[in-house]
């Protein structure tokens, strides 16, 4: 985190691009040196696409997009059957049936879940019949066992069925209708129907659907794997002492869990020192098992920051200086053999890291799953304070939403460090670049960061 000092009292060197002579030469710079955060954010999407298709399991699918449409083969339920324990019958047998004047049918056989030799019913007949069996040929409906006798002989209503014994009859107690307790061949689901459409994703009654009709893998767009790391000699890992001029590692916590939010896997690379030589061979070591690569830290302009003089070796990556607050120092590009790896390279500072990860980041792993909701939802809402925001900067300021009264209070101050009201926030309020000052009950652009 070294260098990375912007936030609402950054010192001006920090801040102001003519500190780097640089800024005015790289690709697609605007002559002050200054990307707007739209056009930052375009730049990073048109580099990235979903990842390539493949199939897996379907349990390891989990959490993964379709990458296609699901149509049935087969007809789901694939027979007819009982939804209820009872007695398959005919329902002419049943008319006028009551307590007192009871339907006598001859039971024929039992029908248990997965029987294969059915009995016939035939009229006066009846089967008895478990949950999900099979009707038999000649059965039109199914009596529930409550109401019948349950095969018992005392002509009361049962809620079990007695033991089969030869010449057995029930009771029933009450007409049926035809059709009653019978799960239909194809009432869930019919041959040739499309069940799932592209750009799903799998949840569990998904995975269960994909099952059910007969599938036992899944053709998707995979989750991203995501590497994160924070850099910074100042860095210590939690539960360790933190010494004079340390601070505890928090950045690789959030953004994992930030990635994973996102539908990422997510790999948390702890705290590497400003060193030239350890970030080199923490990047080639985790390379392999990259999709995408977000690092926190050293994009400043900071005498000691070693990620520019790192990624330069690699070459086609991006430093640039974005007109927004906070999170103004950003890098993007490609590092690694062939195409390389995306490599989005993010602000030190616990606040910006975790604002440029969701306007940019989150928004890169969504396009990689094939998910069709790309960003974070924006709202109008009302904020009951005055705000203030410097000239030329769109600022971020972290609230909380109310959607019953349409309204959002910013929570803490400004600063880029105030992890504390970041955890309090659910949202982020936006004050555009062209806007200084909003009075209070100005009606703002809300980020929703919930859900």
């Amino acid at each position: 985190m070294t260098g990375s000092t912007e936030s609402g009292t950054t010192p001006a060197a920090c801040c102001d691009d003519s500190a780097d002579p640089a800024a005015a030469a790289r690709p697609g710079a605007r002559p002050d040196g200054l990307w707007t955060v739209d056009e930052h954010l375009a730049d990073v999407l048109a580099a990235v696409g979903p990842l390539p298709a493949i199939e897996l399991q379907l349990l390891d699918a989990q959490g993964c997009r379709l990458a296609e449409d699901v149509v049935a083969e087969g007809d789901l339920p694939p027979f007819d059957n009982s939804s209820m324990d009872g007695y398959a019958l005919r329902t002419p047998d049943t008319v006028g049936a009551s307590t007192a004047y009871p339907s006598v049918l001859t039971v024929v056989g039992d029908i248990a879940a997965g029987a294969g030799e059915l009995p016939a019913v035939g009229p006066g007949q009846a089967a008895r019949i478990m949950t999900g069996a099979p009707v038999p040929p000649g059965a039109g409906a199914v009596a529930p066992v409550e109401w019948t006798d349950g095969g018992t002989g005392t002509g009361r209503p049962a809620d079990a069925m007695a033991a089969a014994v030869e010449g057995e009859e029930v009771r029933v107690l009450r007409p049926v209708a035809e059709g009653a307790h019978i799960r239909r061949r194809g009432s869930d689901v019919a041959a040739g129907s499309r069940v799932l459409t592209a750009g799903t994703r799998l949840g569990p009654a998904q995975l269960g659907l994909l099952a059910a009709i007969g599938r036992a893998t899944a053709t998707v767009r995979p989750r991203p794997r995501v590497v994160v790391l924070s850099t910074g000699s100042e860095l210590v890992q939690p539960g360790e002492p933190v010494g004079p001029g340390q601070i505890s590692e928090s950045n690789s916590f959030t953004l994992t869990a930030a990635a994973r939010d996102a539908g990422a896997i997510a790999y948390r690379v702890g705290g590497v020192p400003d060193d030239a030589a350890r970030l080199r061979a923490v990047l080639e070591d985790q390379l392999g098992r990259a999709d995408l690569i977000v690092t926190s830290g050293g994009v400043s302009v900071g005498a000691y920051d070693v990620v520019k003089e790192v990624f330069a070796e690699y070459g086609g990556v991006d430093f640039r200086r974005l007109r927004m607050q906070p999170g103004k120092p950003q890098g993007f590009g490609r590092i690694g053999p062939g195409p390389g790896v995306p490599l989005l390279a993010l602000p030190g500072n616990p606040v910006s890291a975790y604002i440029s990860f969701e306007l940019f980041v989150r928004p890169v792993i969504r396009v990689m799953l094939g998910a069709e909701d790309v960003h974070r939802p924006v709202v109008r809402a009302h904020c009951p304070v005055a705000l203030r925001s410097p000239a030329g900067r769109r600022q971020f300021l972290r609230g909380r939403y109310t959607a019953a009264d349409g309204l959002v209070e910013p929570v803490g101050g400004a600063e880029s460090h105030l992890v504390g009201a970041l955890a309090r926030a659910d949202c982020l309020i936006t004050v555009p670049e062209d806007v200084t000052e909003l009075p209070a009950g100005s009606e703002v652009d809300v980020v929703l960061l919930g859900g």
